[in-house]
């Protein structure tokens, strides 16, 4: 192992960053391929469109639960009124509409 240095002033430093080669993009989706698709995980892998399938799955896994929480926030009735009249209650509906619009694309999107 090989380290740089980075001169401040008088002192030397230690530049301890370092650029990941794979960065950790759809966990949950890597290992249920792993797991329970290993032919297609393999095939993804030996072509290098993991990375890009793993993107795209996390990509749009993000976008589709910020839809479906505007939808049930929406059909709920809460709003910016009740997060200005009670912020508690505003962030007990939201934590559970997050809840769900995980769990709802975690069955469509990830788990598939």
């Amino acid at each position: 192992m090989e380290l740089s240095y980075v001169q401040q002033g008088e002192y030397f430093f230690p530049k301890l960053c370092f650029e990941a080669e794979n960065p950790p993009i759809g966990l949950l989706r890597k290992s249920y391929l792993k797991e329970h698709k290993r032919g297609w995980y393999s095939s993804l892998l030996l072509t290098g469109k993991l990375d890009e399938h793993l993107a795209e799955i996390d990509h749009s896994c993000n976008e589709r639960i910020e839809r479906i929480m505007n939808q049930l926030a929406r059909r709920e009735g809460v709003t910016e009124a009740l997060k200005a009249a009670d912020q508690m209650e505003w962030a007990r509906h939201m934590n559970s509409i997050r809840a769900r619009a995980e769990e709802i694309v975690l069955s469509e999107l990830v788990y598939c």
